[in-house]
């Protein structure tokens, strides 16, 4: 695939960032135009590898050798086709993936490996600059009714796909606007909201209807799902945060980060958020390392933080990748994501004590220990210390799906970590009644919420009509 002799030829290269200093004065995305040329060099790089390890690395089985070489010939409208064979909102993943694909590429043995990531976002985005994304109507109607609970990834993914294989589909949002975490969790720094309004848009011409403030199981009932719809889908999310279990958590000014980030977004969409909780001029520690920490990191310097900590449980990672984590598996190795570059201190191997405040209630120290090695994270003799700080927000990950109103009154079985049990069809206990996305396999990946949707959908789409044409 690509040029014969592309991956000797040329050298990995990327889109530029734009200089901190600049952007973190706006909410825009981060990266700077990437030529044509290059980008075409870039999917030139792709080698006819015997086994293409790239598609097992993808989670929604990409054909990244075929669009890459598409790329390097100039035939950009083929490539968009076979991108969105597998992927329905490649300019999503193209932005927030980690890119487990190119991970495994077979390149990346013992050569920085190809930019599947960056060509995918380029094809989708030289695609809709074109006008060949449009709606695609189905020629007839089932008659079938699904509902689809949630509007993050997979909730999309799944109502796409139903509704273009001829079912009229809802999507329940229980908030103000569509798109789940993607539209209030993930920065705008990182992925624009317009690009789920024109898929919204897309889809509402395909047939899907979106009914927003609509939170199934409080404020609608879910025997009424039950009594208009053929089949439910569940794709809510795991929304459960880890709680952290230490003196003085209930002090003002400690906050969950879905509490901080989504009012953030709630502001670059053009709301006023009373009381909004905010960065500015304060002493902030997040507490988790992961992207969640690194979204707190870049919103709170947009904010003007007078200072920034992130404090991490586990050990350090190792610059390069681990031995433990071979190629073609997802390789663990330290991360430096854009918020990082931006500035703020990071510090491994720490954890959090307890908390103290003043009398009004509010946070006004942190304290800390350092730890040793997992599993048993032993306090360190003597290596106690306390910080001062004015916020403190919790990103260390998520339990679950939410288990009170929808789950409990629908009675469907939970997994033995707290998420809804399906099958390979994707349904739950309760016939008729499917999960998608992190409710059924817990917290994850964006990419892999897509192609849970598409695959649930496939299963509702049998469920109702004894067959399925839909591809997974």
């Amino acid at each position: 695939m690509g040029k014969v002799t592309g991956f000797l030829d040329y050298s990995r290269e990327t889109p530029g960032r734009r200089p901190p200093a600049d952007r973190i004065n706006d909410w825009f995305e981060i990266y700077q135009p990437f030529p044509e040329d290059k980008i075409k060099q870039q999917g030139g790089r792709c080698m006819d590898c015997g086994v293409p390890f790239c598609h097992t690395g993808c989670p929604v089985s990409n054909i990244i050798p075929d669009w890459n070489d598409l790329v390097w010939r100039g035939r950009w409208r083929e490539a968009i086709r076979v991108l969105h064979s597998t992927n329905n909102f490649p300019e999503f993943t193209g932005r927030i993936c980690p890119a487990p694909c190119e991970a495994s590429c077979v390149l990346g043995i013992n050569e920085p490996a190809v930019t599947i990531k960056n060509v995918e976002k380029t094809i989708v985005d030289r695609a809709w600059d074109q006008g060949w994304i449009v709606p695609e109507i189905p020629p007839s109607r089932t008659g079938k009714r699904v509902a689809v609970v949630g509007s993050g990834p997979a909730g999309l993914a799944a109502a796409q796909q139903l509704a273009r294989a001829g079912h009229s589909v809802t999507v329940f949002e229980k908030s103000d606007r569509i798109g789940g975490l993607l539209r209030y969790g993930i920065p705008n720094f990182k992925m624009e909201k317009h690009l789920i309004d024109r898929r919204v848009a897309q889809m509402t011409a395909e047939g899907v209807e979106f009914v927003v403030n609509a939170h199934v199981g409080v404020t609608v009932p879910v025997a009424e799902l039950q009594r208009d719809f053929d089949a439910i889908l569940l794709a809510g999310g795991a929304e459960q945060p880890r709680h952290l279990k230490v003196p003085g958590r209930e002090l003002n000014g400690i906050h969950y980060a879905m509490e901080f980030l989504p009012q953030a977004n709630k502001v670059c969409e053009g709301d006023t958020v009373p009381g909004q909780i905010l960065a500015t001029g304060k002493r902030v520690v997040i507490i988790g390392g992961g992207d969640t920490g690194a979204d707190c990191l870049g919103t709170s310097h947009r904010q003007r933080a007078a200072h920034i900590t992130q404090f991490e449980l586990m050990p350090k990672p190792p610059e390069s990748r681990a031995p433990q984590t071979p190629w073609p598996l997802w390789p663990m190795q330290l991360r430096t994501e854009s918020a990082h570059e931006e500035g703020g201190l990071r510090d491994w191997s720490v954890n959090t004590v307890r908390f103290s405040g003043d009398e009004q209630g509010n946070v006004k120290k942190l304290h800390g220990v350092r730890v040793g090695p997992p599993p048993t994270f032993a306090a360190i003799p003597g290596s106690e210390f306390e910080m001062d700080v004015d916020l403190v927000l919790l990103a260390m990950g998520f339990t679950g799906p939410v288990r009170n109103g929808l789950l409990e009154e629908l009675g469907v079985a939970l997994d033995n970590r707290g998420n809804v049990q399906a099958n390979a069809s994707y349904m739950s206990s309760v016939p008729g009644v499917f999960a998608a996305g992190d409710v059924r396999r817990g917290q994850s990946l964006v990419v892999w919420a897509i192609a849970e949707g598409r695959k649930a959908a496939r299963g509702i789409d049998e469920y109702l009509m004894g067959s399925s044409k839909l591809p997974v």
